[in-house]
């Protein structure tokens, strides 16, 4: 396939990608950018999009308050608003991925590693990566407010529900037994 602006290398001063692309004659993840910025500008010109980042969430005040944080109640006072700031737009982003994932109907079809799937993949793990964040703030106040029943150590303690173990006897004494047999 003729690529008009495709560049090929030699290696000096370029990149492990840009080499393996010249063995394999395949373009590289920047030609590839290039020509979509290309084909798509009369597409962003009809339809233009943000071109600087979202308004930002501002870590100041999570910063200065993990900063401030004595107790594990404290911290997890500042994962859950952190995770509650966020969880909005991390929501939204997740469905743009599945609606993106989803265009043109190529999703229903489409084998596991095919760029659909890997796209509802991706709007899958960007909420587990909030969901694991609360299972691990849970995990903190948990050991914290509800730790574990500390299991008895061998030997010092009986099984909860039992009686108590009889006290140990002597170890050289045995039943009295007469030294001779005894007949009645």
């Amino acid at each position: 396939m003729y690529r008009p602006d495709f560049e090929p290398y030699d290696n000096a001063g370029r990149t492990a990608e840009q080499i393996a692309a010249s063995y394999t004659g395949t373009a590289t993840r920047d030609d590839l950018r290039r020509w979509s910025r290309r084909d798509s500008k009369e597409f962003l010109t009809r339809h233009p999009m943000p071109g600087a980042p979202l308004p930002g969430l501002d870590p100041g005040p999570y910063i200065a308050a993990l900063a401030a944080a004595r107790t594990p109640a404290e911290v997890s006072a500042v994962t859950q608003h952190l995770l509650d700031a966020v969880f909005p737009t991390v929501r939204e982003i997740s469905h743009l991925l599945v609606d993106i994932a989803r265009w043109g109907g190529h999703h229903r079809s489409a084998p596991p590693n095919s760029p659909p799937k890997m796209l509802m993949t991706a709007a899958s793990r960007c909420l587990d990566a909030l969901a694991l964040a609360d299972r691990a703030d849970i995990r903190v106040l948990r050991d914290e407010y509800d730790p574990a029943p500390k299991v008895p150590q061998s030997g010092t303690e009986s099984t909860p529900g039992l009686p108590p173990s009889p006290p140990a006897s002597h170890p050289a004494s045995a039943p009295h037994r007469p030294a001779g047999r005894h007949t009645p």
